[in-house]
């Protein structure tokens, strides 16, 4: 299993830049995971009102949602990523946020400054909304992941890191 995150601010493409590097992994017959790193505090899935509340209300440390067409299983804590990709097997796995940090990874943002916050020395290029105003910054790509994603899924394919469990 392959890792890749994507991170950034708020509203500069993460979202988008993750959604098409999927489907462009999919397209290329890759079975693919995701990881939802989620920062504003209060978030939960868990509606205290609805059944996997109450349950969780009376003290069930993990709620499962047993539904039709999914299942969701619910930590009253947040898990390490580690825990986390124990449960997937995929061919890749995309992580928007900055939970992985033992990767390789995308930067998305508006402005050059947003970009030289979040990069580091494991950054392999940029991407996000920027990528409608340069093609280049610091010595690295800047891909539009909207008009160019087969050379953005082609670095990802190159340079993703090899994930062995931790």
């Amino acid at each position: 299993m392959k890792i890749i995150s994507i991170k950034g601010y708020s509203k500069t493409g993460k979202t988008t830049t993750c959604t098409a590097v999927i489907r462009e992994l999919v397209n290329r017959g890759y079975s693919v995971g995701s990881v939802k790193d989620i920062h504003f505090e209060g978030f939960t899935l868990d509606d205290e009102n609805e059944d996997t509340g109450k349950h969780r209300k009376a003290g069930a440390a993990t709620v499962t949602a047993l539904g039709v067409c999914e299942t969701d299983i619910m930590y009253n804590e947040r898990l390490d990523i580690n825990d986390i990709l124990k449960h997937y097997s995929e061919d890749f796995v995309v992580c928007e946020g900055g939970a992985y940090k033992d990767g390789f990874n995308i930067v998305t943002g508006k402005t050059t400054k947003q970009l030289d916050d979040r990069r580091d020395e494991k950054t392999i290029c940029f991407s996000g909304l920027i990528a409608e105003e340069i093609t280049e910054y610091d010595g690295l790509p800047v891909i539009n992941a909207l008009t160019d994603i087969g050379r953005l899924v082609d670095i990802i394919e190159e340079n993703a890191t090899e994930y062995t469990g931790a």
